[in-house]
């Protein structure tokens, strides 16, 4: 009998796409785009990318490692797992690795930004074997984006804690974010079983409610800092609210207008995130 061996460079490609690069890459991004924001030095800025980077890796596999059952029973395509493009074991592995990296990183940035920046992390690891199926499924990414933030603030000289605001419009982002991830797989999850917020809304409802939470992120980084808005950011929001109500219209002719509307208003309370970073320490 002949055994299918997979190429060396093939189960480093699986590997590699196994761990969702998209998002990993786009959080790590973000964290060490915050510290450049905050004033962190260059080195800092590289050790949270790295820290976040590692987190994310981490996460990222023990998903689809755990997963790799459910995923080939639905039959999903590009999961490198459930197509036997790499093993399970080796996606473990690679996610306890990318974990015991995260640890000292973490804490290289110090004490309190570690320990926060690792509490997130295993509020991931927590949505990953239990949450996800729960209706507090939302719960590990509102957390998890919120202490984006506390985890750049924190690193820096006096380890000032972040503005409310900071942290309330990233745990929004997170909870869009959470909506916006699993409204495509809605129907797979439930044939599944699993039942976390989205599942419970249903489509339709988790469709409705996309838009409003970024809408609501960016009511909180114009109005959230002390004094009245500036200029720019009343005319933010004078432009973000009618942005996801059209989302919210047209998501009945266009069953992608309220996905693009998310993204759209995202992409606004992400700039306006970073260009207040001096201001959310």
């Amino acid at each position: 009998m002949t055994v299918a061996v997979t190429p060396p460079f093939h189960r480093a490609a699986g590997l590699a796409m196994a761990c969702h690069p998209g998002p990993v890459v786009a959080v790590a991004s973000l964290a060490a785009a915050l510290a450049v924001a905050a004033g962190s030095s260059a080195a800092r800025c590289l050790l949270i990318g790295a820290a976040v980077l590692a987190g994310q890796l981490s996460v990222g596999w023990c998903n689809d490692a755990y997963d790799a059952r459910r995923d080939a029973e639905a039959g999903r395509r590009g999961k490198p797992v459930a197509l036997g493009a790499v093993s399970p074991g080796e996606v473990w592995a690679a996610a306890f690795i990318a974990l015991a990296l995260c640890v000292p990183l973490s804490l290289a940035c110090g004490p309190q930004a570690g320990t926060v920046h690792l509490a997130a992390v295993a509020a991931a690891w927590l949505y990953n074997l239990r949450l996800k199926a729960t209706a507090l499924s939302w719960l590990p990414y509102a957390a998890g984006f919120g202490a984006l933030p506390a985890v750049v603030t924190l690193s820096l000289p006096g380890h000032p804690w972040p503005a409310w605001w900071a942290v309330g419009a990233g745990a929004l982002l997170g909870f869009a974010a959470h909506l916006g991830d699993t409204l495509a797989d809605i129907a797979d999850d439930e044939r599944a079983g699993i039942r976390g917020l989205p599942h419970r809304l249903g489509a339709t409802g988790t469709r409705l409610l996309l838009p409003l939470a970024p809408a609501a992120a960016t009511a909180v980084l114009v109005l959230g800092p002390a004094g009245p808005p500036d200029r720019w950011g009343a005319a933010t929001l004078a432009l973000v609210l009618p942005t996801a109500f059209a989302g919210l219209v047209l998501g009945r002719f266009w069953r992608k207008a309220a996905l693009a509307g998310t993204v759209a208003v995202a992409a606004v309370d992400l700039s306006l995130l970073l260009v207040r970073g001096s201001s959310f320490a």
